[in-house]
């Protein structure tokens, strides 16, 4: 069940959770730089009271996200909506590492 998209005072956020294996590590923050950069939304990864630019691979490394961390997709900008379901999207097939 993919929770939905909600505005915000600064845009758009929507939670999301990671689902692989070995959380959040190289692989799969580089996929998430590559789809994050197609969108010109500025697009944040908050978790806890860490907010981290999710077009940086060394950001999003730097939150050691886990199986099962919860984090907000927070994204701003005239493509933001789409942005946030693509990302979602994303996360919710793991990447296309399990595949």
């Amino acid at each position: 069940m993919q929770e939905e998209i909600r505005e915000i005072e600064d845009g758009l956020c929507l939670t999301v959770r990671v689902a692989n294996e070995q959380g959040l590590h190289a692989r799969p923050a580089a996929r998430l730089v590559k789809e994050a950069s197609r969108f010109t939304a500025r697009i944040m990864l908050v978790t806890d009271d860490t907010e981290v630019d999710a077009k940086s691979i060394l950001d999003i490394l730097s939150l050691a996200a886990a199986k099962g961390t919860a984090l907000e997709l927070r994204a701003s900008g005239p493509d933001a909506r789409e942005a946030l379901a693509h990302l979602a999207a994303t996360f919710a097939n793991r990447f296309r590492e399990d595949v």
